[in-house]
């Protein structure tokens, strides 16, 4: 399984509340960048945050990457989810090459617990930072961090 990991472009700090930030023009820009880098991978499923700047990133890369499925809209990627909750919803997947969009601090935990077995040593992932893993399972410990770019 390969498995990429982007945390949503840049967002305007005020909305009615944190899950209504929509992304800037510059996050955009991130996000198209990121995206440009998933551009013949073999990614066939995109798994989103019901947040408006983790579905805004998640449409920009499905556009750019013209892909047939649609987005997956995941209430367990919001920013403080449980790492171990993401991991046991990717199981289902596991036969799948998938992109999560989602936010920090998950995505830095996530990363951290896939490739060292534990949550303590966060991946620093800034705005559209994309991670690149890959391994047989998404297991604790159990994946391979084959790349990371930050914007």
């Amino acid at each position: 399984m390969k498995l990429w990991i982007l945390r949503h472009g840049e967002a305007h700090s005020q909305a009615r509340s944190d899950a209504e930030r929509e992304l800037t023009a510059q996050g955009r820009d991130e996000v198209l960048n990121s995206a440009a880098h998933l551009l013949g991978k073999p990614l066939t499923r995109i798994i989103a945050s019901p947040y408006l700047r983790a579905q805004q990133t998640a449409q920009l890369v499905h556009q750019v990457l013209g892909l047939s499925e649609p987005v997956i809209t995941a209430n367990w990627l919001t920013p403080d989810s449980d790492p171990r909750t993401v991991l046991s919803q990717l199981e289902g997947y596991s036969a799948e090459d998938v992109l999560l969009v989602s936010h920090q601090p998950l995505v830095g935990s996530l990363v951290g617990g896939l490739v060292h077995g534990h949550y303590r040593n966060a991946q620093p992932m800034s705005t559209a930072s994309l991670a690149e893993l890959e391994g047989d399972f998404p297991l604790a410990g159990l994946m391979e961090l084959r790349s990371m770019r930050h914007v």
